[in-house]
């Protein structure tokens, strides 16, 4: 049940959250009937749901010989799975704002408020651009290495710290024309 909270959070609503879960923790294929009976839910909405969760590529359909029922599991590690989802929300609400933002940076200011609007919004379009760009480095890396990164978390942040502490002003900046000169 907790599932479907969760999904609701991801981009899809309740049913379809616990309807994944069901996959998810089903070692064998599920019919769409499987899946209705055990959730308490209609066909139909099962249904719905089901397409729901392929359009986001998060099932796949699965045939057993000698039945005409299509059965249903889910698709991928869990690994696979985030990045699925990471993927789905970055085209469906990162894109389309990127987007809208450029349009409106691009055009030309009348007034000083609309410069200073204009500002703002490239501020939240390069926060924006950045955390795009680093979600996809973050999906190209293989799950081990990317599990490595998440479990030094905080440390890397804390490393950073101690460098900038060890670092003088004055240092920054001749490392920083060192950096620009190569």
């Amino acid at each position: 049940m907790h599932f479907g909270e969760m999904g609701s959070r991801w981009g899809f609503n309740r049913t379809v959250g616990q309807m994944y879960a069901l996959l998810v923790i089903s070692e064998a294929p599920l019919s769409a009937n499987q899946i209705a009976e055990a959730l308490s839910v209609s066909r139909g909405n099962v249904s719905m749901g089901l397409k729901e969760l392929q359009s986001w590529q998060l099932i796949k359909q699965h045939h057993i010989a000698g039945d005409r029922k299509e059965y249903y599991q889910s698709a991928g590690t869990i690994w696979e799975m985030a990045n699925k989802v990471f993927e789905e929300r970055r085209k469906r609400e990162m894109d389309p704002t990127l987007s809208l933002l450029r349009g409106i940076i691009l055009e030309n200011p009348d007034s000083p408020e609309e410069v200073y609007a204009q500002q703002r919004l490239q501020e939240i379009h390069d926060l924006l651009e950045t955390i795009s760009k680093w979600t996809s480095e973050l999906q190209q890396m293989n799950p081990d290495t990317l599990g490595t990164l998440m479990k030094l978390g905080s440390g890397v942040g804390k490393v950073i710290d101690m460098k900038n502490k060890l670092i003088k002003p004055s240092q920054k900046k001749e490392i920083k024309t060192e950096d620009e000169s190569k």
